[in-house]
């Protein structure tokens, strides 16, 4: 009877996972016929050029077997937004606006993740700054993207050293307002990233207070709206982006002189910046892991903790792993 009954309770399980699987399998659109992708106009969000030169560089934009349609975005919060509200389909941000756009309830996935060298967020100071040390930032106003990458880098900095948000000033600019304050003087710090970290060191001689270092994992990453993973065509779009998106890095890292061209000729940025900033490193595929997912689950902890977010999310939630297995296994 007990053997019986240990029998119906694993058949019973089976039946029950089975529907949940094929549901979930269901989710994904099955691709598109090459008729079908031609009419697709996959709307892309940008950063200062990063994607889209990453792209060109590698001669990944002339082949297209659908139209891209680009947007820049200052920063990755509003990327997102726009994202939920379906003004793009996709666009890259560093590890935190995603976490303050999950917190928002905003319909987007993380679809692809990479990692960035640590050393292209720092928090500086004016070439002048009496500032050395982490702790000599209390009472000191600091400039800072709001929900950015370098706002989390803020925090943890401000943690490592004892200090409470309460014990400094934030001062909540854009990127291009933060070069303009900290060259002014206006600010006693900056916590930024790159390019920006590198331009205010050369063009405005700014010293580091810290990289990120030990304050940042360095996790970049492509997020798509619901809606967009949801059609076929351009499902399979985002498929084909996302490999294309793996070539395009790698490719970058073995010829590192063109990104760097490029990327100054499409942006404006100067080309010693440029070529300054890749010289760090480009940025690594790394897989939707555990790892990943217990370190922004950190990173959401203390956004929570700070009041950042109004209460605590499950980073978890936000990965949707359909195209890794094809885009990591990109030579």
């Amino acid at each position: 009877m007990k053997r019986a009954l240990v029998l119906l309770a694993a058949l019973l399980s089976i039946t029950a996972c089975g529907p949940q699987q094929a549901a979930k399998t269901a989710d994904v659109p099955k691709p598109v016929s090459n008729e079908e992708l031609a009419k697709v106009t996959l709307k892309v969000g940008d950063q200062k050029g990063g994607t889209k030169s990453y792209l060109e560089a590698a001669g990944l934009l002339k082949d297209l077997p659908y139209k891209i349609e680009w947007s820049t975005f200052t920063a990755g919060l509003p990327l997102l937004e726009a994202a939920n509200a379906g003004a793009i389909d996709v666009g890259w941000t560093g590890d935190t606006p995603p976490i303050l756009s999950a917190a928002a309830k905003n319909k987007v996935r993380i679809v692809v993740a990479q990692q960035r060298p640590a050393i292209n967020e720092a928090i500086l100071v004016p070439p002048n700054s009496s500032l050395s040390k982490l702790e000599d930032l209390k009472g000191k106003r600091i400039g800072v993207t709001k929900g950015s990458s370098s706002h989390g880098v803020l925090l943890n900095a401000l943690k490592k050293a004892n200090l409470a948000p309460s014990d400094v000033t934030f001062s909540f600019l854009q990127p291009a307002e933060g070069y303009a304050a900290f060259a002014r003087g206006d600010i006693d710090a900056w916590s930024i990233w790159d390019p920006y970290t590198t331009q205010a060191l050369l063009e405005n001689k700014g010293k580091y207070l810290v990289t990120g270092d030990g304050l940042t994992q360095g996790y970049n990453f492509y997020l798509a709206a619901d809606q967009a993973l949801a059609d076929p065509g351009k499902n399979t779009a985002l498929a084909d982006f996302s490999k294309r998106v793996i070539k395009a890095i790698k490719a970058a890292d073995a010829n590192r002189e063109q990104r760097a061209e490029v990327w100054s000729k499409e942006t404006g940025l100067s080309l010693d910046v440029a070529k300054a900033v890749i010289q760090h490193g480009v940025d690594k595929p790394f897989p939707l892991s555990q790892e990943l997912i217990d370190n922004q689950q950190k990173r959401a902890d203390t956004l929570a903790e700070a009041k950042v977010i109004p209460t605590k999310i499950t980073f978890g939630d936000l990965i949707d792993k359909r195209f890794e297995s094809d885009y990591l296994a990109v030579k």
